[in-house]
């Protein structure tokens, strides 16, 4: 029996070396074999995990190129499979699967045997209802328990599943959802977010009718709302209630390894957002790699009394509550909490998380680094709150975490008597549902850095010439691929989308777009977005959806924004709009455009300011100049970041120069 301080790495060390008789002196050396015998350490993931498939795969990597990687050829496969592996066992140690909590104060434990009926019952009116294989269910539901069960029983029948959270307008939702035609729609009818209860019924029944290949409704009745308001649907509460002798002896489908797990959405600087498509095997395999390897989460496959809690703070629109519930492949409770982190607009409360994870007694606390952030502005005093010492690991990632925030949080945790916190800051993508760059818990730690890069990342950075660097900020690049790449991208013909978003600048390597400097000693350090892609709060949004939404403004003629991340710096995301002739950006109007943001998207992508300006910079083919922009507000001198004989109206580039000039003058002197 393994002790439960031990580092999972460390086990799985030890087991490489009395299964393998492979030895390492260091974690570089364990990392440079990893992405150099690919067969060799994924081949030993699959062994390590204790895999199962009723059929042998002929090889691990048969086409090791990117894109088009084949991973476990021949193995079958299925990711509700691996996580109904922990019935028993979990169960039998006295660890529930799911527990929950909202801002109503509801409390809810989901025991392993009844997750399980719950996701056999569902899958069985999934399936009398016709769903097929490859048919995708389009969900609409927030951070609960039926979430996680939904989708266990869609994807143990072979459909694909995909979600948006109910805080995204219904124009952001529809662009993600008509991409993929659903079959079928899982949908709430209200949340209750910041102390309002929000009736989205208005939300479920144009989405029913924007999409004319659902041909199920299941609604999850949380608000008291008027069900005629709603068209013909079925209470997911009561489709998940059967019990009986068929739904005690449903078992998931075998599934070839790279079926269609879900579809996830990044999203770029134009058009559509990206439909990304994720397989069962690849999509298991990093997610056990990351989650119990790096960021230690979890119970061993020699012991399964270790009791870890594990809570990380995410909307079902942000890859994190995939990840969260990944926590359930290896037997993992997960503590799942539903409602605003920061409590109301009126009574603002930063301690509603550590509360909830005090009470839970949550051993790894994972959340943006936002949240930690807004946490130390607010002087939240985590001393006050004696149940977090149960926790012995802080997880972010979203955005670069500062050293002082990391500092902050760490003195926290000393005043609790918890002397050895452990921060895990981790740095990935929605692109391939995993992490390049994250934590490992024996080296060491340094406030504003991340550990290392993962096992099998093959994670350089790249100077302009192509040629890696180390001590210098470069392109966040992949040299080899890894199992949960995506698979390809919904409806996209000859895989045009999919290699304009990550190969187009290297063919063959992954692209990322993220500014890396890993050190001379192994730490790597990302200074944020190389592309113009707003990520806010750990939520991607492609500026596309954001123009869509503030020039449906009869006054807004045109528009532009940037996200700029600042390493150790609070985010800072303007928006320049030009006006009608005779037009001035008065407060009614800012409101106004704040309400469409927020209406059409997300409130998460409500700008820090809004400016008018006379011109928008325009390429001579008319594209707005969004990276350009972003990189002269980051510091950058003008020449370097835009060509003016590329440009339809250079003129208009000195405002945008005295604006940066401004802001820099105004942080040196706040510093």
């Amino acid at each position: 029996m393994s002790a439960p301080n031990v580092p999972h790495i460390r086990l799985y060390q030890d087991w490489l070396r009395e299964a393998r008789g492979l030895r390492f002196e260091d974690y570089h050396a364990l990392w440079r074999w990893s992405v150099t015998d690919l067969d060799g350490f994924w081949q030993s993931i699959w062994d390590y995990y204790r895999l199962e498939s009723p059929t042998p795969h002929a090889k691990v990597l048969a086409e090791p190129r990117m894109p088009g990687a084949r991973w476990f050829e021949g193995a079958q496969f299925n990711y509700a499979r691996q996580v109904f592996r922990h019935v028993a066992p979990a169960h039998a140690a006295g660890l529930p699967a799911i527990i929950s909590r909202n801002e109503k104060g509801q409390h809810g434990e989901l025991s392993w045997p009844e997750l399980r009926r719950q996701v056999a019952a569902l899958a069985l009116h999934l399936r009398s209802q016709g769903l097929q294989p490859g048919d995708r269910v389009a969900a609409y539901l927030p951070n609960i328990p039926q979430a996680m069960v939904a989708f266990l029983a869609v994807v143990s029948l072979g459909g694909v599943w995909s979600i948006c959270a109910p805080d995204m307008g219904t124009a952001a939702v529809l662009d993600r959802f008509r991409q993929i035609a659903p079959k079928m729609l899982i949908a709430c009818d209200g949340v209750r977010y910041g102390g309002r209860d929000m009736d989205r019924t208005a939300v479920v029944a144009e989405l029913k009718a924007a999409l004319p290949t659902v041909t199920h409704l299941l609604v999850q009745r949380s608000l008291a709302t008027d069900p005629k308001a709603l068209p013909a649907f079925t209470d997911l509460d009561d489709a998940m209630a059967a019990t009986g002798p068929e739904v005690d002896a449903f078992e998931p489908a075998w599934l070839p390894f790279d079926h269609p797990l879900w579809i996830v959405y990044s999203s770029g600087t134009t058009g559509l957002p990206k439909p990304i498509v994720h397989g069962h095997g690849g999509t298991v395999l990093v997610g056990l790699q990351m989650l119990n390897l790096h960021n230690d989460i979890g119970c061993s496959y020699e012991d399964n009394n270790r009791g870890e809690r594990y809570h990380w703070y995410s909307s079902t629109g942000w890859v994190m509550w995939n990840a969260q519930m990944g926590g359930l492949l290896n037997g993992t409770t997960v503590c799942i909490y539903d409602g605003n982190p920061a409590g109301s607009k009126e009574n603002p409360d930063w301690t509603v998380l550590w509360r909830f994870a005090a009470d839970l007694g949550v051993t790894f606390f994972g959340a943006g680094a936002a949240y930690f952030a807004n946490c130390m502005k607010a002087g939240v005093d985590l001393a006050s709150m004696p149940g977090l010492k149960a926790v012995r690991a802080l997880g972010t990632t979203g955005s670069p975490l500062s050293e002082d925030t990391q500092r902050w949080g760490t003195q926290q945790f000393e005043r609790l008597g918890v002397h050895d916190i452990w921060w895990c800051n981790i740095s990935g993508g929605t692109d391939f549902a995993g992490a390049f760059i994250g934590g490992h818990r024996e080296l060491p730690q340094v406030p504003g850095q991340m550990q290392c890069r993962l096992l099998g990342c093959a994670v350089e950075a790249w100077d302009e010439q192509g040629q890696p660097v180390t001590g210098q900020v470069g392109e966040l690049v992949c040299t080899q691929p890894i199992p949960s790449m995506p698979l390809y991208f919904w409806n996209d013909a000859g895989d045009r989308r999919y290699l304009s978003s990550y190969f187009d600048t290297y063919p063959g390597v992954w692209r990322h777009g993220d500014w890396l400097r890993i050190t001379p000693e192994g730490g790597c350090i990302i200074y944020g977005r190389s592309d113009a892609t707003i990520n806010r709060y750990g939520l991607r949004m492609g500026t596309s959806e954001l123009y869509s939404a503030v020039e449906a403004l009869p006054e807004v003629l045109d528009s532009l924004v940037v996200d700029l991340e600042y390493l150790g710096r609070e985010s800072y995301m303007p928006l320049f709009v030009v006006l009608r002739p005779g037009m001035t950006l008065d407060a009614p109007l800012k409101a106004r455009l704040a309400v469409a943001i927020r209406n059409a998207l997300s409130p998460r992508f409500v700008p820090d300011a809004i400016l008018q300006v006379a011109e928008i910079p325009r390429t001579l083919s008319g594209k707005k100049q969004e990276l350009p922009i972003k990189k002269l507000l980051l510091g950058q001198p003008l020449e370097k970041v835009v060509n003016r004989d590329a440009m339809a109206n250079p003129g208009c580039l000195d405002w945008y120069v005295d604006f940066a000039r401004e802001r820099s003058a105004a942080a040196r002197g706040a510093a």
